[in-house]
């Protein structure tokens, strides 16, 4: 067990940006589930991302793209039915938010209403900046994601790291400042140098979640299937894996196969 369950209180934004203060890393994963959700809080998590990574490790999809406002919020429901002290975050999916600001309001305000969620979060710097705006007009917490943007794979065209170059550089900076200035509460930067995530920690104020972006953030995030090994197909060198449970499940359910087959299933103590 976990020993940072101790504090019970319910995690705030507020909370966050304290904890950046204090230089106390902050934890994030996804869960996409009541069960695993349950399990992950009690463990003492401290921010849950209901990712539309949902598309990948729960629909086999191949991109995000795919994910409609009604799964993220169905997803998003389970969550939340599920936690008591993670801050919960519900990912916009594609095509909810981009290009139609009262359309990323109304798409925001069913999420926190239908999911009862803490925030949201959503993908783009400059590009999205009237959308959240509105957003956050509203009420509505709003978390940013620069970097490498995976709703945005088919203009990248690849995984690969972003913001090598310097003219993306400089734009990525001048986007989280933009992102801190409007009012986002933290930023996750995706896939980026290490040495410019450290620069933007640097120069903006809010909590900096990374994925591969390197040590010198605030926090860091994973994708849970990634990290607990039950997704075996996916081995980026950011990813460190906490258990292997595709070889644990597969051997248990082998087993559970076996013990039918040959009638030592159910035994005499397990039945009525």
């Amino acid at each position: 067990m976990s020993t940072y369950v101790e504090d019970k209180r319910k995690v705030t934004t507020r909370r966050l940006f304290e904890m950046k203060q204090r230089g106390e890393k902050i934890s994030m994963l996804t869960a996409y589930d009541y069960s695993m959700a349950k399990l992950i809080d009690e463990a003492g998590m401290d921010v849950i991302l209901v990712g539309d990574s949902a598309s990948n490790v729960m629909a086999g999809n191949v991109t995000t793209l795919p994910m409609t406002l009604d799964q993220m919020i169905y997803h998003g429901k389970s969550v939340m039915r599920a936690v008591k002290r993670a801050l919960v975050v519900v990912d916009m999916p594609f095509g909810t938010y981009q290009g139609n600001s009262k359309e990323a309001l109304s798409s925001a305000i069913r999420i926190m209403k239908e999911t009862h969620a803490d925030c949201v979060k959503l993908e783009g710097g400059s590009e999205v900046r009237e959308s959240i705006e509105r957003i956050l007009c509203a009420g509505i917490p709003v978390m940013g994601h620069l970097g490498l943007t995976p709703q945005s794979i088919n203009k990248f065209g690849s995984y690969t790291v972003r913001a090598r170059e310097e003219a993306e550089a400089k734009k990525l900076v001048e986007d989280a400042k933009l992102l801190e200035e409007i009012g986002c509460f933290a930023i996750v930067l995706e896939k980026i140098p290490a040495e410019l995530a450290a620069r933007v920690v640097k120069e903006v104020s809010v909590p900096i979640i990374g994925i591969g972006a390197g040590g010198g953030v605030d926090g860091q995030v994973l994708v849970m299937h990634d990290m607990l090994g039950i997704n075996k197909g996916f081995s980026p060198r950011f990813l460190r894996r906490y258990a292997d449970l595709s070889t644990i499940i597969t051997d248990a359910v082998a087993k559970y196969i076996e013990d039918v087959k040959t009638a030592d299933f159910p035994n005499e103590k397990e039945q009525y």
